[in-house]
């Protein structure tokens, strides 16, 4: 076959081929078009003003090292290694799905390296880079299966993946090594890796209609991520915050959205005022809602999911 990918994978118990390779031209498209629409989420994202003590196009937020040129230089140092997740969630389709973690960690690194090449060793888009990298390794293991590419299978798939990631790498006896494992020890929280173990909950079951409703309602593009974004802010526990500022920031954080959503949200008449008062606010106490950023990113992204043209791979799985 014409430009196929790695060979065929075998059960582990030494059993029959279970697939036969797909056309590499197939789902270079598709890895492509995914892609660019991640990184089209990343602008979206960046771009989105006001944020409160997030870089957009108001300030830099609680950050000195980066700005939005930042984070545009590094969308697209990544954007080959986002692609490649695709396509190693196709060569992969058959291997265990608690295989898969550890198969796509050196794609992984290799992303992050790229983008502290970009952007002189600052971190804009580690949570992204983990996040997406989980959901288009999905897209690619059930695209080569022949499997539907909505959001609700692609975040079941990335649930799969990651079953029991908390437990392994946060729920560690001893001392915590990590901020992370801190954060969990001390207040339970799981951050991105509880989110991804929960087929992005908060995201499907929160932001996303919120975004969705918005559009259908009429609200331009812009204005639903806000909606979105608000949402995410008052009901996401995002460990950003309580890395920054302890318990007590996150639910200052959280409390002083909600605040702001029960005032009417983004259809309050002086909701752009007080959200930038918000910024101002987080500034001053150096908090950064960076895991909600990167919540409203993967929200954008399986909100555009269905409208991505759909082809199926050359040859499918047995």
């Amino acid at each position: 076959m014409r430009g196929s990918l790695a060979p065929p994978i075998r059960p582990a118990d030494g059993g029959a081929l279970l697939r036969r390779p797909v056309e590499r031209g197939d789902v270079a498209r598709l890895a492509g078009k995914l892609a660019d629409l991640v990184v089209d989420a990343l602008m979206r994202e960046v771009r989105l003003t006001p944020k409160p003590g997030l870089v957009d196009l108001r300030n830099t937020g609680s950050h000195r090292d980066m700005d939005v040129s930042t984070f545009v230089a590094s969308a697209a140092a990544i954007r080959p290694g986002l692609a490649g997740f695709v396509v190693l969630g196709a060569e992969i389709a058959l291997a265990p799905a608690e295989a898969v973690l550890e198969l796509a960690r050196p794609a992984g690194m290799a992303c992050e390296r790229a983008m502290l090449a970009a952007t002189g060793g600052v971190n804009t888009h580690k949570g992204s880079i983990f996040a997406f990298g989980l959901l288009l390794c999905a897209a690619g293991r059930l695209w080569a299966l022949g499997l539907p590419l909505d959001a609700d299978a692609v975040c079941a798939e990335v649930a799969r993946i990651t079953d029991g990631i908390v437990a392994r790498e946060l729920r560690r006896p001893g001392e915590p090594r990590t901020a992370g494992e801190r954060l969990f020890q001390r207040h339970g929280l799981t951050g991105a890796r509880g989110e991804a173990e929960s087929g992005f909950a908060t995201v499907r079951s929160g932001a996303l209609p919120v975004l969705e409703r918005a559009l259908a309602a009429g609200r331009d593009d812009e204005s639903a991520l806000a909606a979105a974004f608000l949402h995410l802010l008052e009901h996401n526990a995002d460990t950003n915050l309580a890395a920054r500022g302890g318990l007590a920031g996150l639910t200052w954080a959280r409390a002083e959205a909600g605040r702001l959503a029960r005032a009417g949200g983004i259809d309050a008449p002086d909701y752009r005022d007080r959200m930038r008062a918000l910024d101002d606010a987080f500034i001053a106490r150096n908090l950064s809602p960076g895991g909600s950023a990167d919540l409203l990113a993967v929200a954008w992204t399986l909100h555009r999911l269905p409208h991505i043209l759909h082809f199926g791979p050359a040859t499918r799985a047995c």
